[in-house]
């Protein structure tokens, strides 16, 4: 054989390998390195080598032209990782030094280890760090078909960065009581992902076909254990008690100066190896950030989601059971009543698995009376059940009940759901189905109180096709959900009423990969949504058609098209004070979005539409600018101006949108991020200015200031400033 095919054949001969499902063995070492990013300790010698990382995007074959080694360890305490990021040079991209940050994570020079400890392949961890050293930490789930990252979830671990000539380091110390696992499996899904920025490239240990994320716990590769992992204490326990003080002032209700002093405490108690119990008494959510403001041009509530630490963390075993738009349980409900804040007494969490095929969650939260507004009690049960490698049965409890008595204690002393579904997700990913029903239990005799749903899914690298149908009965109350389409404005008559409704869903994906050196992947997307009432009459449709393209700078451009049919059946407010008529509109439009290389000093991203609305014309404009400072700052700006013009009765309106940020990273551990939000739509500018100083592992330090004035006369209506302290003990 000559000498020119040896390598070839061993190269080939490597690659086809690759395609399988790899390898890697871990050794308990004696002695623990010094996490400061040099692997200059001996433990790290003579350990299995994790390496030949295999291109993921935009091509997923191929070894990485940046190279990553990988060393792995573990003694009684500690899980370690060594890894080496080999490079062409140090023109390193990174977007932030602000810890639990998964687009700029992703979009940095970045390293993450994904650990399936059941190796069910379908929950797990999430690791990693920016070559800036900037923290993620994760759970990895599944979400309908697709596999996110719960990057609310917080705990204790240690890693340091270093950077040197065309390589730079990550040193990383996993304490076991961090994880939940069974001690008696010695087989765990893992695979080690790469983000090369500067060469707009994702790789990874074992390979992910480029039509999936790179976390996707369907393409995980086998950790074998040397000997048990060790087992964790049952009824370990980790506390996170805080103090806060505040001082607000409402102008609007000409209320005095307040002073408010508080103090809870937040509980991780490890009931087995892998069922976690979380407590919080008196928790205070005085330092979680903003909502993001939007203009709501429909006659339905607007989405915000949830952004509470203790409803966020595991959450997937309980918001797993409908869609965005229809959904049986919808924590934003709990301790928020018509946009007032309602003091948490006390709320518990119980999630895990119980089994290698079953996990549960209970959730518990209790209320306090507020001005008028009665005490609650809210409970949560959820079970899922694996069947096979990847779908499960999944099954579902809601109640609300109203504690204390009122004149209508009978119409709204209780509120509760039963929810069921069976997820069908084959192996490799490409199918996924589900089917599911919930009845909802109300005071009185009531009907048309369940939802249906159906879907069904097929993805491969070029196509995506999924299709959906949600039935809703009138009677399907969810106090603790979210189904806004349900409830109608009858403007004319001053009420509201509840028209049940069947929503069908398609959407088509192509995609083309050329041999390009300008563009990674083009092609069309169509989606569309039906929906009829519960007699069948048609009530509204929505069709887009969409060209996207992605170019291998990362610029991305998309054209489209829109077409919308309303029916609208009350006279219903929508833009202004004056009701829209009952009748049926058609509405389209066209449209754009343009993005910039994000990896730049300045980035843009700006998009449009223009169409016809509701009898009338809508032009809408967004722009948003990005000043980087790497690795410390972040300065934006964004603006979105909606115009539109109706014809007389109606009012037109020119609706504005305004929000700078600055975030600013002082180091990998403090942080201050300032939001101002102008929205003429409801009349209010908004600042909201938070510093945060980790002091150490999971204690905190926050000092939050809130103000918001009427934006014509810059007159104030209310202001706080709020510190608080947390401590991990």
């Amino acid at each position: 054989m000559s000498k020119t095919l040896l390598p070839l054949l061993v190269f080939s001969l490597i690659i086809g390998s690759l395609h399988a499902q790899r390898s890697a063995q871990i050794t308990k070492v004696v002695g623990r390195p010094t996490i400061d990013g040099v692997l200059d300790e001996p433990l790290w010698d003579g350990l299995d080598e994790l390496n030949h990382f295999i291109n993921q995007w935009p091509v997923d074959s191929g070894l990485a032209k940046s190279q990553t080694v990988v060393k792995m360890a573990f003694d009684d305490a500690f899980l370690y990782i060594g890894i080496q990021c080999f490079e062409q040079n140090n023109a390193h991209v990174i977007r932030t030094l602000k810890r639990d940050k998964p687009d700029e994570h992703f979009g940095s020079d970045g390293i993450g280890v994904v650990l399936d400890p059941v190796n069910e392949k379908s929950s797990g961890f999430f690791f990693g760090v920016n070559a800036g050293g900037a923290q993620m930490e994760g759970l990895i789930r599944i979400r309908g078909s697709n596999t996110i990252i719960d990057e609310n979830w917080d705990n204790k671990w240690f890693s340091k960065t270093t950077i040197a000539d065309s390589v730079w380091y990550v040193e990383m110390a996993i304490p076991f009581r961090t994880l939940r696992y069974d001690p008696n499996n010695q087989v765990w899904g893992l695979n080690i992902v790469r983000n090369d920025m500067k060469n707009n490239v994702y790789s990874s240990w074992n390979q992910v076909p480029v039509n999936f994320n790179t976390i996707d716990l369907g393409y995980t590769g086998l950790l074998h254990w040397s000997a048990r992992p060790p087992s964790i204490k049952n009824g370990s326990v980790n506390l996170l008690p805080y103090a806060s003080s505040s001082l607000s002032k409402d102008f609007e209700a000409m209320e005095a100066l307040k002073t408010t002093h508080n103090v809870g405490v937040d509980a991780k108690v490890a009931i087995t190896p892998s069922l976690n119990l979380d407590l919080t008494i008196n928790p205070d959510f005085s330092t979680v950030d903003v909502d993001i403001q939007q203009t709501n041009l429909t006659r339905f509530s607007l989405f915000f989601p949830e952004r509470r630490g203790f409803f966020l963390e595991n959450s997937d075993l309980f918001t797993s059971f409908g869609i965005r738009s229809i959904n049986p349980f919808f924590s934003r409900r709990i301790g928020l009543v018509g946009g007032q804040t309602v003091p948490i007494i006390y709320g518990m969490r119980v999630t895990g698995n119980v089994s290698d095929k079953s996990r549960i969650g209970f959730l518990n939260v209790r209320t306090a009376s507020k001005e008028g507004i009665n005490a609650q009690n809210y409970t949560v049960g959820s079970y899922q059940f694996r069947v096979g490698q990847r779908s499960s049965f999944n099954a579902l409890f809601v109640d609300r009940r109203k504690i204390g008595r009122d004149e209508n204690s009978l119409q709204n002393s209780y509120n509760s759901i039963a929810a069921a579904n069976f997820k069908l997700l084959t192996p490799d990913g490409k199918w996924s189905a589900e089917v599911g029903y919930n009845k909802s239990f109300n005071p009185g005799d009531l009907e048309h109180e369940g939802t249906l749903s159906a879907s069904a899914r097929y993805a491969t690298k070029k196509l995506f096709s999924r299709f959906s149908v949600h039935s809703v009965g009138q009677n399907y109350l969810t106090d603790v959900g979210f189904v806004p389409r349900l409830v109608n404005y009858d403007a004319e008559n001053d009420t509201t009423v509840r028209i049940g409704f069947t929503q069908f869903g398609y959407s088509l994906f192509y995609d083309s990969y050329p041999e390009s050196e300008k563009i990674n992947l083009h092609g069309p997307r169509f989606s569309s949504n039906v929906r009829t009432d519960e007699n069948g009459q048609l009530v509204a449709t929505f069709a887009g058609l969409f060209y996207y393209l992605n170019f291998k700078n990362q610029n991305e451009f998309e054209i489209s098209y829109f077409h919308e049919y309303d029916n609208l059946p009350f006279s219903s407010f929508i833009v202004g004070d004056v009701p829209f008529p009952k009748d049926d509109f058609i509405n389209q439009s066209i449209g754009f979005f343009f993005r910039t290389d994000p990896r730049k000093k300045v980035s843009l991203f700006t998009s449009g539409r223009i169409g016809s609305f509701y009898n009338g014309t809508r032009k809408n404009l967004v722009n948003r600018v990005n000043y980087r400072v790497q690795p410390w700052g972040n300065f934006g700006l964004s603006y979105e101006i909606n115009d539109i013009q109706l014809p007389s009765p109606l009012e037109s309106s020119t609706l504005h949108l305004l929000g700078p940020v600055a975030e600013i990273s002082f180091s990998n551990a403090m942080f201050w991020t300032t939001f101002v939000q102008l929205n003429t739509q409801w009349e209010n500018l908004n600042i909201n200015s938070r510093f945060q100083w980790r002091f150490k592992p999971m204690s905190d330090i926050f000092l939050v200031y809130s103000d918001n004035y009427l934006p014509e006369s810059l007159t104030a209506k209310n202001r706080s400033l709020v510190i608080k302290v947390t401590y991990w003990i």
